[in-house]
C-alpha cells in the first residue's frame, strides 16, 4: 500500500499500490509531484499572502501546513506553537495531522516526527492524502466519485475531439491534446485547436499551461518537458492539475448536468417511439402472414392420388416444422415487446401506447385462434383424404379384379347359349345338353353373388367421388346388362330344350354325376383362387391374426378337398374305361360339362402355388403390425410422460408467480432456471415429433397406449414457452418498476399479499371489485356514491387502459408505487431547461446544439414554438412549448 496515500472511512477513494515504504519515489515522478504539489499549496497560500519554495523545508515547523488546511477548509485550527524547537515543531504537525484525520481520513504510516526531519516521501504523501480530501473527494459526476468522477468528467467533456482518449491519468495526457480539449470546451475564444498537432506535443502541452495561468487562475503545475521526457508522467500530479480544471470550469459542470437530464427523458421518449415503430411493424408483418396462411389450410381442393395427397402432408409437416415456430417466437416477442413499452410508458407518466386499429395484442391473438382452427381442421381433412383415397384403391383393384374374373367366365357364355346344335342330335344328346345347360345355370346361381359384389363396389367409389368413376360405372354397367342378357337366353335355351327333352332320354349318369361334382368343386377351386388373390387392408394387429386364422382354417380343408378332386376324376376315368370297354362314340368329350380333368388339376395346381404365397403375404402383414404396435407403444410411453411433465411445469410456473418466496430477483432467477430445464427439454419434443412423423408414415390413425396426441403435446409445448416466457417479463417490469419507483422489498411483499389475499380464483389477475375492495382494505376512501365511483372509474382507467375488465399485479405494482414515487416530472425537466436559459425566458438553437447531442438537440427543436416575446432573440424557442408537447396542458 503507498505510504502517503490515505483511505477515508467513507470509502470515497480506493487505496492504490504505486509504491513500498522501503522503494524509492522514480525521480522524475518525484520531480513532477514537487512541482505540482508546490504550485497547488501556493495558489491557496498566496489567498492569506505567503507561498512556499521547498516543500519538504517550508512545512517542517507546521505553521505554513496548519495555514495551508485553514484557507482550503475555511475553518479555524487550534492555536500553533510559536516555539522554534523540535517538540513545538511536532506539536504543530500532529495539530494539523488531526484536523486532516478528524475530516474522515485515515492516515497511514504518516507520522509528525517525519515531516518535521524534512522526509520528502512522507511530506508528499500527506500533501497528496491533502489534495484527495480537499480537492478531488467532492468531485461527483454520474453516480460516480473521486477519482473516477473525475476521470468520467474528462471522458464526457473531451469525446467531441478527435485524437483524444482519455483512459487514464498518465499517458492519455502526454500529447497534450486532452487539456487543450477541456480548455476549448469550456472557453472555445482562448484555443484555436483546429491548428493543434498530435506530433507536437510540447507546444500543445505550453499552450494549455500558459492560457489556463493567464485565464483560468489556474497556476503552471506541470514542466511540459518533464510529460513529454517521461515514458508515464506521475498520475498524482496529472490528477491534482486537472483537479483544478474541474472547480475552475465548476458552474459549467452545473449546465451539463441539466442537459443530461434532459438527455435522460428525451433518450427514454425516444426509445419509447422507436418501440412503438417495432410493435406496428411486427404485427402487421405476423397478422400478414397469417391472412396469407389460413386461405391455404382452409384450401379443401382434393387430389386423385395418394402421392398427391402424400405430398400436401409433407407440405404441411414442413410448415409445422419449419415456418410455424418462428411465428411462435414472433408473437412470444410482440406480446414482451408491447408489455415492456408498456411498463416504461406507465413509469415516464406516459399515455398508455394504444396500437393501430386491427393489431391490438387481442386482435393478434384472435387470427392466431382462427390459425390454429384452421390448422386443425386442416390436418384432419388431410388424414380423413388419405384414409379415403387408400380405401378406393382398394376398392378400385378389387373392382377390376372381380370384373376380371367374372369377365373372364362369361366369354363365350352367349356365343353358347345362342347353339342349336340340339336341333339335329340324338336324344342322348339332347339329354347330355339339357344336362349341360343345367350346370351352367348352377354356375350362374353361383356367379350371381358376384356380380352383386361388383356392382355393390362400383357403388361404394361413386360414394366416395373415386376420379375414375364414370369408367368403372361403364364397366360395371356392361356387367349388368351382359348378365341380364345371359339370364334370359339361358331361360329362353332351357325352354328349348325342354322342349326337346320328351323326344330324348338317354343320358348317361356318370358324366352327369361328373358334371354335378365338378361344376361345385371347380367353384370352390375359383373362389378359393379369388380369396387367396384377394387383396386386404389391415390396422391392428388382431385384424391381421383374424385372418391368419381363417387362412389356418381354409388349409385345414385342403385334405378333403383332394379327396374330392381325386373322387371326381374317378369318375372320368371310369367313364373313360366304360367308353373304351364299350366302344360307345362319345367324341371323346363330356356332354354336360365344359369342365376337364386337366382344367380341374391346373386350378388345383393353381390354389396349391397360392396357398404360400398367401402365407407369405400373411406373414409379412403381421410383421408390419407387429412393428406399428412397437412405434404405437414407443410413442404412448413418451407421451404419457411428456403431456403431464408439461402440465406439471405450467402449475409449477403458476405458483412461482403468486407466492413470495425471496425477493423478485429470487424469482427471476428460478424462473429462467425453470426456462433452461425446459429448453433443455426440446430434444425430448423433437424425438416425439420423429416417433409421430415414424407413425403418419405408416399410416397408424389410432393408439390405444395413450389418450395424448402429437397436437396436444404441441399445443402444451408452445403455451408452456408463452407462458414463461410471458412469467419472466411480468417479473422483469416488477423490478424495473420498483427500482424505478424505489419500492422496497418489503413493500413489494405487501402489495402481493394484498393482490393475492383478494386474489379468490388465483388466476394472477383482480376483477373490478375485487381490486376494489383490495383499494378500500389499503385505506382508499371509495365509496358507492356517484363521487366515489367517479373516483374508481379514473383509478380503472390507469390500472386497465385498455379496458379489458381485469388488473393485473404489474398495474397494481404501477398504481400503488405513482402514489408515493419521485419520478422525473415536467417540472424538473422544465428546471433543466431553465438552468440552460439562464435569465433569459427563451433558449436559442445555438444553445440547445451546445449542450445537448445532435439527435435529442434537434428532437427538442422540432417540438418548441418560437419565441415571440419582447425581449426576443435570432433563433429564440419557448421552452414552455416543449412540455406541452411531451406532457399535455395538465402538467405545466
Amino acid at each position: 500500500m503507498d505510504h502517503y496515500d490515505s483511505q477515508q472511512t467513507n470509502d470515497y477513494m480506493q487505496p492504490e499500490e504505486d509504491w513500498d515504504r522501503d522503494l524509492l519515489l522514480d525521480p522524475a515522478w518525484e520531480k513532477q509531484q514537487r512541482k505540482t504539489f508546490t504550485a497547488w499549496c501556493n495558489s491557496h497560500l498566496r489567498k492569506a499572502g505567503t507561498q512556499i519554495e521547498n516543500i519538504e523545508e517550508d512545512f517542517r515547523d507546521g505553521l505554513k501546513l496548519m495555514l495551508l488546511l485553514e484557507v482550503i477548509s475555511g475553518e479555524r485550527l487550534a492555536k500553533p506553537e510559536r516555539g522554534k524547537m523540535r517538540v513545538h515543531k511536532i506539536s504543530n504537525v500532529n495539530k494539523a495531522l488531526d484536523f486532516i484525520a478528524s475530516k474522515g481520513v485515515k492516515l497511514v504510516s504518516i507520522g509528525a516526527e517525519e515531516i518535521v526531519d524534512g522526509n520528502a516521501k512522507m511530506t508528499l504523501g500527506m500533501i497528496w492524502t491533502i489534495i484527495l480530501r480537499f480537492a478531488i473527494q467532492d468531485i461527483s459526476v454520474e453516480e460516480t466519485s473521486a477519482k473516477e468522477g473525475l476521470l468520467l468528467w474528462c471522458q464526457r467533456k473531451t469525446a467531441p475531439y478527435k485524437n483524444v482518449n482519455i483512459q487514464n491519468f498518465h499517458i492519455s495526457w502526454k500529447d497534450g491534446l486532452g487539456f487543450c480539449a477541456l480548455i476549448h470546451r469550456h472557453r472555445p475564444e482562448l484555443i484555436d485547436y483546429g491548428k493543434l498537432r498530435k506530433d507536437d506535443p510540447l507546444t500543445n502541452l505550453n499552450t494549455a499551461f500558459d492560457v489556463a495561468e493567464k485565464y483560468l487562475d489556474i497556476p503552471k503545475m506541470l514542466d511540459a518537458e518533464d510529460i513529454v521526457g517521461t515514458a508515464r508522467p506521475d498520475e498524482k500530479a496529472i490528477m491534482t492539475y486537472v483537479s483544478s480544471f474541474y472547480h475552475a470550469f465548476s458552474g459549467a459542470q452545473k449546465a451539463e448536468t441539466a442537459a443530461n437530464r434532459i438527455c435522460k427523458v428525451l433518450a427514454v421518449n425516444q426509445e419509447n417511439e422507436q418501440l412503438m415503430e417495432d410493435y406496428e411493424k411486427l404485427a402487421s408483418d405476423l397478422l400478414e402472414w397469417i391472412r396469407r396462411t389460413i386461405p391455404w389450410l382452409e384450401n379443401r381442393a382434393p387430389e386423385n392420388t395418394m402421392q398427391a395427397m402424400q405430398q400436401k402432408l409433407e407440405d404441411f409437416r414442413d410448415y409445422r416444422r419449419l415456418h410455424k415456430p418462428p411465428k411462435v417466437q414472433e408473437k412470444c416477442q410482440l406480446e414482451i415487446n408491447f408489455n415492456t413499452l408498456q411498463t416504461k410508458l406507465r413509469l415516464s407518466n406516459r399515455p398508455a401506447f394504444m396500437p393501430s386499429e386491427g393489431r391490438m395484442v387481442s386482435d393478434i391473438n384472435s387470427a392466431w385462434g382462427c390459425l390454429e382452427q384452421a390448422e386443425k381442421g386442416y390436418e384432419e381433412w388431410l388424414l380423413n383424404e388419405i384414409r379415403r383415397l387408400e380405401r378406393l384403391d382398394h376398392l378400385a383393384e378389387k373392382f377390376r379384379q372381380k370384373a376380371s374374373i367374372h369377365e373372364a367366365w362369361t366369354d363365350g357364355k352367349e356365343a353358347m347359349l345362342q347353339q342349336k346344335d340340339y336341333e339335329t342330335a340324338t336324344l342322348s344328346e339332347i339329354k347330355a345338353l339339357l344336362k349341360k345347360h343345367e350346370a351352367f345355370e348352377s354356375d350362374l346361381a353361383a356367379h350371381q353373388d358376384r356380380v352383386e359384389q361388383i356392382a355393390a363396389i362400383a357403388q361404394e367409389l361413386n360414394e366416395l367421388d373415386y376420379y375414375d368413376s364414370p369408367s368403372v360405372n361403364a364397366r360395371c354397367q356392361k356387367i349388368c346388362d351382359q348378365w341380364d342378357n345371359l339370364g334370359a337366353l339361358t331361360q329362353k335355351r332351357r325352354e328349348a330344350l325342354e322342349r326337346t327333352e320328351k323326344l330324348l332320354e338317354t343320358i348317361d349318369q356318370l358324366y352327369l354325376e361328373y358334371a354335378k361334382r365338378a361344376a361345385p368343386f371347380n367353384n370352390w377351386m375359383e373362389g378359393a383362387m379369388e380369396d387367396l388373390q384377394d387383396t386386404f387392408i389391415v390396422h391392428t394387429i388382431e385384424e391381421i391374426q383374424g385372418l391368419t386364422t381363417a387362412h389356418e382354417q381354409f388349409k385345414a380343408t385342403l385334405p378333403d378337398a383332394d379327396k374330392e378332386r381325386l373322387a371326381i376324376l374317378g369318375i372320368h376315368n371310369e367313364v373313360t374305361k366304360i367308353v373304351q370297354t364299350y366302344h360307345v362314340n362319345m367324341a371323346g368329350t363330356n356332354p354336360y360339362t365344359t369342365i376337364t380333368p386337366q382344367e380341374i388339376n391346373g386350378k388345383w395346381d393353381h390354389v396349391r402355388q397360392l396357398v404360400p404365397r398367401r402365407d407369405q403375404a400373411l406373414t409379412e402383414e403381421h410383421t408390419r403390425q407387429q412393428h406399428n404396435e412397437r412405434l404405437r407403444k414407443q410413442f404412448g410411453a413418451q407421451a404419457n410422460v411428456i403431456g403431464p411433465w408439461i402440465q406439471t411445469k405450467m402449475e409449477e410456473i403458476g405458483r412461482i408467480s403468486i407466492e413470495m418466496h425471496g425477493t423478485l430477483e429470487d424469482q427471476l432467477s428460478h424462473l429462467r432456471q425453470y426456462e433452461k430445464s425446459i429448453v433443455n427439454y426440446k430434444p425430448k419434443i423433437d424425438q416425439l415429433e420423429g416417433d409421430h412423423q415414424l407413425i403418419q408414415e405408416a399410416l397408424i390413425f389410432d393408439n390405444k397406449h395413450t389418450n395424448y396426441t402429437m397436437e396436444h403435446i404441441r399445443v402444451g409445448w408452445e403455451q408452456l414457452l408463452t407462458t414463461i416466457a410471458r412469467t419472466i417479463n411480468e417479473v422483469e417490469n416488477q423490478i424495473l418498476t420498483r427500482d424505478a419507483k424505489g419500492i422496497s422489498q418489503e413493500q413489494m411483499n405487501e402489495f402481493r399479499a394484498s393482490f393475492n389475499h383478494f386474489d379468490r380464483d388465483h388466476s394472477g389477475t383482480l376483477g373490478p371489485e375485487e381490486f376494489k375492495a383490495c383499494l378500500i382494505s389499503l385505506g382508499y376512501d371509495i365509496g358507492n356514491d356517484p363521487q366515489g365511483e367517479a373516483e374508481f372509474a379514473r383509478i380503472m382507467s390507469i390500472v386497465d387502459p385498455n379496458r379489458l375488465g381485469v388488473v393485473t399485479f404489474q398495474a397494481f405494482i404501477d398504481f400503488m408505487s405513482r402514489e408515493t414515487a419521485d419520478t422525473d416530472t415536467a417540472d424538473q425537466v422544465m428546471a433543466s431547461f431553465k438552468i440552460l436559459a439562464g435569465d433569459k425566458n427563451y433558449i436559442t438553437v445555438d444553445e440547445l446544439r451546445r449542450e445537448l447531442p445532435p439527435d435529442q438537440a434537434e428532437y427538442c427543436i422540432a417540438r418548441m414554438a418560437p419565441y415571440t416575446g419582447p425581449d426576443a432573440a435570432p433563433g429564440a424557442l419557448d421552452y414552455m412549448s416543449f412540455s406541452t408537447a411531451l406532457y399535455g396542458e395538465s402538467d405545466l
